[in-house]
């Protein structure tokens, strides 16, 4: 479990919330908690796994949310650090989908059950529920921070919650990595100061990778929110926003957003992966079932100097009810491959690896094994 390095805390609760989450530390690394320095000698490399936008439609709410997720569970888990894009509010009842989203608090929860660690929330939904329910989200949010350790990021009650949190320093068993998330916008209001969503600008996210890397951030990865729906390349607003990143300092660029894989990149060596597309969803238009999970690795070269090691991608599928169980379900789609008998719909096979031929082609994308 990541743990937060505490800058200049000055919001009480949010300072609480931070010494529990240092209690909450996995066991295999010990902490002296007057320091955020592990005891214990940094182990060879240290994994983060990124998914793209988990969602709730109306058709979910018809289903059990438990397993949604399974099949990716072991691949959360064993990651050092599980990152996830929630794109709905917490508004409470009644629950919600297009185009304004309020689910169960009871998903957040599941989802952190299957090993994510960390929520971004800077997004266009985030705000669907206006001002109350943007606050009751942070609330269930700062509630499982409290039980879980779990962390969140792109939505600050505050002005000291968005100092602290933006951006948000982890120290994975010794690596100080940095998150900047922000979105192009909300598709709803937010005139008002407070809770405030992180919007994309150039001033405000050089400002948060200059403190990342004045906090004593070893590698800082940007989360936007951003691109054209349902387009498989990104277009010259993300080439844009990507330059200012990589010269303000970013050592990775990882999107979400356009709910469908788009192609990566390099710019000055920084690898940028523009979208991830859908982690979970009731879609179903072209390309909108096939997405990323994403895997970093960050290693010591035996010297003490530490690299980001070229990242991994690994195609995931979301399988709506009825075709390869009765329920949502997003699967490894390499795990899959050859086992079509398994499905209860065998065009939805064939739809998948259609599907997964064609983005590989148009984005390039070369998946791991």
């Amino acid at each position: 479990m990541a743990v937060i390095i505490m800058k200049s805390p000055k919001h009480i609760f949010t300072t609480i919330l931070l010494v529990i989450s240092l209690f909450q530390a996995e066991a295999q690394v010990k902490y002296d908690l007057k320091s955020p320095e592990p005891i214990l000698q940094s182990p060879d490399t240290v994994s983060m796994v990124f998914i793209g936008d988990v969602m709730m439609h109306k058709k979910q709410l018809d289903y059990d949310y438990r397993a949604f997720l399974e099949p990716i569970r072991t691949r959360l888990t064993e990651a050092d650090v599980a990152v996830a894009n929630m794109e709905f509010t917490l508004a409470g009842e009644p629950y919600t989908g297009y185009p304004a989203f309020s689910a169960p608090d009871g998903f957040a929860s599941y989802v952190a059950d299957c090993g994510v660690d960390i929520f971004l929330l800077a997004n266009n939904h985030i705000l669907d529920k206006g001002q109350q329910g943007a606050i009751r989200t942070l609330d269930v949010y700062d509630r499982l921070s409290l039980d879980r350790g779990t962390l969140y990021t792109g939505l600050s009650r505050y002005n000291e919650d968005y100092e602290m949190m933006t951006p948000l320093m982890v120290n994975v068993k010794g690596v100080r990595i940095a998150l900047v998330n922000f979105t192009y916008g909300t598709n709803s209001g937010g005139n008002y100061e407070w809770p405030k969503v992180n919007r994309i600008g150039r001033e405000e996210m050089t400002k948060a990778i200059r403190r990342a890397k004045e906090a004593g951030a070893e590698f800082v990865i940007v989360l936007p929110h951003w691109g054209a729906e349902y387009h498989l390349r990104h277009n010259s607003t993300q080439s844009e926003v990507a330059r200012w990143c990589v010269e303000a300092g970013a050592d990775a660029i990882i999107g979400a957003h356009p709910h469908v894989v788009q192609d990566t990149t390099h710019i000055s060596d920084v690898p940028v992966i523009y979208s991830m597309g859908n982690a979970v969803s009731n879609m179903s238009a072209r390309y909108t079932r096939l997405e990323l999970m994403v895997r970093l690795r960050f290693a010591n070269d035996g010297n003490g100097v530490r690299r980001l090691l070229e990242p991994e991608v690994e195609f995931l599928w979301c399988t709506l009810p009825g075709t390869l169980t009765d329920n949502y379900a997003t699967i490894p789609l390499r795990d899959y491959l050859g086992k079509k008998d398994l499905w209860k719909a065998g065009y939805d096979y064939d739809n998948m690896i259609n599907t997964w031929k064609t983005v590989r082609s148009e984005t390039g994308i070369k998946d791991a094994r």
